[in-house]
Parts: C-alpha cells; structure tokens; sequence
C-alpha cells in the first residue's frame, strides 16, 4: 500500500481516553453484568483494549454489518452479515462500535437490538464524525471527536489493510 498516513491520534491519547471511558462504564454499571457487542471488524480492537478497563462481569458478542464495502463512503445500504449469538433480553448491553458517520448503521443497529428487549442499551464509540451525521444518535460514551476526513488504524481499514497501526491516522488517499 502506498497511502501517506498522519497521525491524528495517537497511542498515549487512545489509552488515556479509554481509560476514562472505561472509568464511566464502571460507575454506570458497578457490579452489573455487560454484554459488549461488537461491530466487526473495525471495533475489535477498540473493544478489547476497553474491556481490560472494565471492572464488570463482562461477556463478548459480536455482529458483522456492512454499508461500506471496500468504498470510503457508506453506500447507505445496511446489511447483517452475522447477527448475535446470545439472547440479551434483561441483559445491560452495551453496543461498541469504531466510528459514527452518517449515523444510519448505528440507528439501523440501535433499533434492531432494541427489539431484543436487553434492560439497558448503550452506545460507545471509539470516533464521531458529527460533520456527516444524517440520521440523529445518542452516543453515551464517545471517545473523540474528528473532522471529516478518512482515517484508518486501530481497528479501522482501508480496503481491509492498516487495521494492526497502533494509533489513529488520516489517509492521504
């Protein structure tokens, strides 16, 4: 790959922030247990690292949905490649994603799990891009937010390459 990467965020930030993050998390749900759903593939990463953090019981499930492809920009279609595995209905669940875009993937998301009936539904994102919002969420743990450019690295690809960078960085495409 030939794309000149800057760093936008980097690894001390990345910790520092979860940190907080999971700091929150912890008040919020002391003692409770939590199902993180991950959104493959981009919040693996994001999702473990927080996990380290949280003092909870915590259980991993994950859901694959794409709107993407191998585009930058989401096509606006949405798709559930593999849906979730356990029943989280009277579950504290806490939904964890890379980024939030248009807002379409996560509200889409939001809904569905909402349907599942868990007791609490939370949304944390690594990365928010109000800039491109088109649909309204509430996020209820955010890292940080960005400008609207295309970054990949700690979990989040271009054309499913530098997921492994260990920092958050904005592609000179």
């Amino acid at each position: 790959m030939s794309e000149e990467i800057k760093v936008l965020i980097n690894e001390k930030e990345l910790d520092e922030r979860l940190t907080e993050i999971a700091n929150q998390i912890n008040k919020d749900f002391a003692s409770k247990e939590i199902i993180l759903v991950g959104v493959l593939k981009g919040a693996v990463t994001f999702m473990v690292d927080l996990a380290k953090k949280l003092e909870p019981t915590i259980q991993f499930e994950f859901m694959d949905v794409s709107s993407y492809g191998n585009e930058t920009i989401s096509s606006g279609k949405i798709t559930i490649n593999k849906d979730l595995e356990v029943d989280i209905e009277g579950k504290n669940v806490i939904l964890v994603e890379d980024i939030i875009d248009t807002g379409r993937t996560l509200s889409y998301l939001l809904d569905y799990l909402r349907s599942k009936n868990p007791a609490n539904l939370k949304l944390c994102a690594l990365l928010d891009k109000p800039s491109r919002r088109v649909v309204d969420v509430e996020v209820d743990y955010i890292g940080f937010t960005i400008p609207d450019t295309f970054i990949v690295g700690y979990g989040l690809d271009y054309k499913q390459n530098y997921r492994n960078i260990p920092y958050v960085g904005e592609v000179k495409l």
